[in-house]
């Protein structure tokens, strides 16, 4: 969900205490020690950005009218055949309002159903890209050949609303709490790029000074989640600038984003050689990384050129897209500006399977599965390349 707008201020985040016990102590960020200790127990990090491809945004998966079990059991099952075993996604607070306890209810009857294929989800409970006005019910239809033209931001412009605080911190320790200590969870990604200025045209309809919003909201998510004593880590992705090595040159959220989290997330769509760059920026903080959305055919972010080397790198990968459906991340970003209704593009831009569940290219559907049976670190030579064909 990399976008080409930003809003960007400099300004400073507290630097949490750290503790030297060999477990994370409850409502303490864990230390590097602890992170490492907690990933070594961990497969490699491995899957998609998960949205069933019957439905357009958070809400539509969610909501008790269009939650869809048996979508759900269908794809996570490809996903296990892939050799995936985690999946990134996406709550909404307004679910909880609307309804708390079926939200509770519908996670857990997904968590069943992912616990059955071998996938541990990393649940994000924010973000901020894409259309500021969430609004609860029917889900419009896509826009024809435009890129995730029905997604949703939470809050969206309730962010600007200081009554509603309450409201946001009963919605991060509730749901945080009620799986604090559930194994069937990896992780949780509190915000989802927080200083997305949105993207696709909604420049009119964002939170006028969103940066500053959500620089203050984003430091209280965390401690609202941290409160909760969640067994499993916290984190929120990086996802621009040019060099993250240097916390003290980065705006108010990045800083927090780096200071907070207990494992180190991180977007890439970019060459191999700027992943490998980006990677070794944030190895100096000596937590895990985890990067939480990548690939993207057309910039250069492949599944041959990045997973290989993630893998050799030990960097849990997450690739944005699973199956082409509702949310036509198929279609490029610039989809926004020029629509693919005359003709589909070159190549797909995310996405890894066909609606009927065969790959897209299955030479991806054989890196993915190589790679996740090789042992920690190990990348087998038939993925580094593609293998030159014997002639015997």
């Amino acid at each position: 969900m990399k976008q080409w707008l930003l809003m960007i201020a400099l300004g400073l985040a507290a630097v949490p205490a750290s503790y030297a016990t060999d477990a994370p102590a409850a409502g303490a960020r864990w230390t590097p020690q602890q992170a490492k200790a907690w990933y070594g127990k961990q497969s490699w990090p491995l899957g998609s950005n998960y949205m069933p491809a019957n439905s357009i945004n958070e809400l539509q998966m969610w909501q008790a009218d269009t939650f869809d079990e048996a979508t759900i059991d269908k794809e996570l099952g490809w996903a296990q055949q892939l050799g995936m075993n985690t999946m990134r996604v996406f709550l909404h607070d307004l679910l909880w309002k609307q309804d708390a306890a079926g939200l509770k209810d519908r996670m857990d009857k997904f968590l069943a159903i992912a616990s059955r294929h071998g996938i541990k989800p990393i649940f994000v409970l924010f973000d901020s890209c894409w259309d500021p006005e969430p609004k609860l019910g029917p889900q419009r239809p896509p826009i024809p050949g435009v890129h995730n033209s029905g997604w949703v931001q939470s809050p969206g412009v309730a962010m600007t609303d200081p009554s509603q605080y309450p409201r946001f911190e009963q919605y991060v320790k509730d749901v945080v709490g009620h799986f604090a200590n559930d194994k069937r969870i990896l992780a949780w990604d509190v915000w989802n790029e927080p200083d997305n200025a949105g993207g696709g045209n909604y420049q009119q309809r964002e939170p006028k000074d969103k940066f500053n919003h959500v620089a203050e909201l984003l430091p209280q998510v965390f401690t609202w989640a941290r409160s909760a004593k969640p067994t499993q880590p916290l984190t929120s992705g990086l996802w621009h600038d040019d060099d993250w090595s240097d916390a003290s040159k980065l705006n108010a959220v990045e800083r927090t984003q780096l200071e907070q989290s207990d494992v180190i997330s991180f977007h890439n769509y970019d060459w191999p050689e700027v992943f490998a760059s980006r990677v070794k920026q944030l190895q100096g903080y000596g937590r895990p990384l985890i990067c939480t959305e990548y690939m993207a055919r057309g910039a250069g972010s492949t599944i041959d050129g990045i997973l290989p080397l993630a893998k050799k790198l030990d960097v849990g990968m997450v690739n944005w897209g699973f199956v082409d459906g509702l949310t036509q991340t198929k279609f490029p970003w610039d989809s926004w500006k020029k629509p693919y209704t005359d003709e589909p593009p070159v190549l797909w831009f995310h996405d890894l399977l066909h609606p009927d569940g065969t790959p897209y290219r299955q030479r991806e559907a054989d890196i993915l599965r190589s790679l996740s049976h090789a042992p920690r670190g190990v990348v087998p030579a038939e993925d580094q390349l593609y293998p030159v064909p014997s002639h015997k």
